[in-house]
């Protein structure tokens, strides 16, 4: 199995920005050079709740983009929903608060040495970190496709902001309440056969990542995909992040999405024994 991310080092971050942005919160957090060091698909695990809160075990957060600038330095961008007790408090924290952070962490998207066609497709908030992965793909010439979806409109994260960052945006809700009528994956076969896809890069729900390999497998087609995984340290102590996942030579063993992932060969996950007993 993987080290922790080599890079990795336990900063106290400032709080820079805190927006809202429809159903979630975008949070700009101060993390120095450390911004240099990050790229796609890597996490930042955050100490939550206080100095008097229960929470002890720190929450994972995707980090969506990095950033440098010369009023704040190096920075990256979280996108988080207010559902748990941390992400409530990691959301009521304001400009100029002090946060404890672990970054970064877990593995990144693989980038192609050369420009070939991809697709992103992202799923609810958890597309957020494919807008800082389509500018490192446009940078390496690659062609950026995206695909959106959730199950109503107010779920789905910055349209505008996707629209920019590729060469075409297609968005579906479920009720139909924005883009087109359906599930994301829907348009991916016809995809992969009209426009010569490559790679496909997702983030988002577990259920949306089983689609797209079952799609994918047996082609030519890399799938490489974030896992949603729960993750209660994020550095690989826990063990209650893992999954099912084999070698090349079939042979599957538990790895932690923290360590061994976010970032996955979707090709690998042995997606039917997800949450079960081997």
């Amino acid at each position: 199995m993987a080290l922790i991310n080599k890079n990795a080092s336990q900063i106290l971050a400032t709080v820079v920005s805190n927006k809202r942005v429809g159903q979630y919160h975008q949070l700009i957090i101060n993390i120095g050079d450390l911004a240099t060091v990050c790229k796609p698909g890597n996490f930042v695990a955050i100490n939550v709740g206080g100095e008097n809160s229960r929470m002890i075990l720190r929450r994972a957060f995707a980090i969506s983009r990095v950033s440098s600038s010369s009023t704040f330095g190096g920075t990256m961008e979280l996108i988080v929903a207010p559902h748990g007790q941390g992400s409530k408090w990691l959301c009521a924290q304001n400009e100029g608060s002090v946060i404890d952070v672990i970054v970064p962490l877990g593995t990144a998207f693989g980038i192609p040495t050369e420009p070939v066609q991809v697709l992103l497709v992202g799923g609810g908030y958890g597309s957020a970190p494919l807008f800082g992965l389509a500018e490192v793909l446009n940078a390496r010439g690659c062609r950026v496709d995206m695909l959106l979806g959730a199950s109503t409109a107010s779920k789905i994260y910055a349209p505008m902001e996707g629209k920019r960052s590729v060469n075409s945006l297609r968005i579906f809700t479920e009720d139909g309440s924005m883009g087109q009528s359906g599930r994301v994956t829907d348009p991916i076969r016809d995809l992969i056969n009209d426009m010569n896809i490559a790679v496909i890069y997702s983030c988002g729900p577990m259920a949306m990542l089983s689609a797209i390999d079952a799609i994918t497998r047996g082609t030519d087609v890399v799938h490489q995909c974030a896992v949603e995984e729960s993750m209660a340290c994020g550095i690989g102590i826990c063990m209650t992040c893992v999954l099912p996942v084999s070698d090349t030579e079939g042979n599957i063993t538990m790895q932690r999405s923290c360590i061994d992932g976010p970032v996955m060969d979707g090709a690998h996950v042995q997606w039917d024994k997800v949450g079960k007993t081997l």
